[in-house]
């Protein structure tokens, strides 16, 4: 399984998020620690354990 992310550098961090959750960033000292805290958020979400999940999806038009 795999999930699109998207991230930036911000002064020393890497920061990024989850594209299906754009409202959740996350950051790292490195961009292999910032992929870390992403796949910990992931399965943060997929249990449920955040309330109120802003998802984003793709609505397939006739």
């Amino acid at each position: 399984m795999s999930q699109n992310f998207t991230w930036w550098k911000d002064g020393d961090f890497f920061v990024g998020h989850l594209d299906s959750f754009p409202d959740y960033d996350t950051q790292g000292a490195s961009l292999d620690e910032l992929k870390s805290n992403l796949i910990s958020l992931y399965n943060d979400i997929a249990s449920d354990e955040i309330p109120f999940i802003r998802h984003a999806d793709v609505l397939e038009l006739a």
